[in-house]
């Protein structure tokens, strides 16, 4: 009989969600405050061309997606690339600016066309690293993602003409350390399958900062991408990623915050798995518990943004 981990007392500790981490100082526009995080539906794909301060040595570039990078003394860490070749340019701009004379490196958190979808607009010599299974999700279906991603409305069409995904330079099968110099380190993980099958989270030492991608949202529902992860696989990473104790976290489509964000979506995670099988022991569909709990969970927890569950949940009525 397998044992079940259970949410606990979830809408005490997260319902309300959590309080917006403090962003400290900006580059090359005026200072940004946590309320200059966008809301969906992301009206302007195109990313800004300044940088808010997560912690000590980690920047983020604040849009669709939010853009992470890493200062070291010796070389920057840039995590994800925007949406089209004229992003790109953007972060690597921002990220010369932020230490001119670094070396560039280039991770990025998953295959999707607003994370991978950019790196023509680096410069040359640019490092490019990213894990194993990342890497063959976007030798299966990169070019298609993109096609599809530009199909969707005219300005994406216009930021994705001509992009082309190129090799990494290296690629790691679990984790990868890098010194940037300084005292600055950081390891690239791949967990496991949790929103896409090659999802990497990337933790900064010594902030203890953790850039974590879709695997880690603030307040926002999970999605898994066709046949990705499961609910168990994705609880597994979050149990993972919480014995690092991280104090500051950077999702990529909502709000930084603190540490807690693990938990509370280590917890929103069990609860709407729980529900689902409930629901599916009540005889329900797929299709029918993911209606029913994407309503239930929108009225429970209205400072979320929960779209849809029934991806999520599939799995589990398989």
């Amino acid at each position: 009989m397998t044992m079940r981990r259970t949410a606990g007392s979830f809408r005490g500790r997260c319902g309300v969600g959590v309080a917006a981490l403090a962003l400290l100082s900006s580059v090359a526009v005026a200072a940004a405050a946590p309320s200059s995080f966008p809301e969906p539906p992301f009206r302007d794909r195109l990313l800004p061309n300044r940088a808010v301060r997560v912690s000590e040595h980690v920047w983020s570039i604040v849009g669709f997606p939010n853009i992470g990078i890493v200062v070291g003394s010796n070389a920057t860490l840039v995590v994800d690339t925007g949406l089209g070749a004229r992003n790109g340019a953007t972060v690597a701009a921002v990220a010369k600016r932020l230490a001119p004379k670094n070396r560039l490196i280039l991770t990025t958190t998953h295959s999707h066309p607003e994370h991978v979808g950019g790196v023509r607009g680096f410069p040359p010599g640019t490092y490019l690293i990213r894990n194993v299974a990342q890497q063959q999700e976007l030798d299966a279906q990169g070019e298609n993602m993109i096609a599809i991603f530009a199909s969707q409305n005219p300005q994406w069409h216009a930021l994705l003409a001509g992009e082309q995904l190129r090799a990494p330079d290296e690629t790691f099968e679990r984790e990868k350390r890098l010194d940037l110099g300084g005292g600055v380190t950081v390891r690239l993980m791949w967990l496991g399958p949790t929103h896409t099958k090659g999802d990497e989270v990337t933790f900064v030492e010594p902030d203890r900062t953790l850039i974590t991608g879709d695997v880690v949202q603030n307040r926002t529902g999970p999605y898994i991408y066709g046949e990705a992860g499961t609910p168990e696989s994705w609880i597994a990473v979050l149990d993972e990623l919480a014995t690092l104790k991280a104090r500051h976290v950077l999702p990529d489509h909502s709000p930084a915050g603190d540490g807690t964000l693990v938990t509370c979506q280590r917890a929103l995670l069990i609860e709407i798995r729980d529900r689902a099988l409930a629901l599916k022991q009540q005889g329900k569909t797929a299709e029918q518990a993911g209606a029913e709990l994407t309503a239930e969970f929108q009225r429970k927890y209205p400072t979320y943004r929960i779209d849809d569950v029934t991806g999520f949940i599939a799995s589990e009525f398989r």
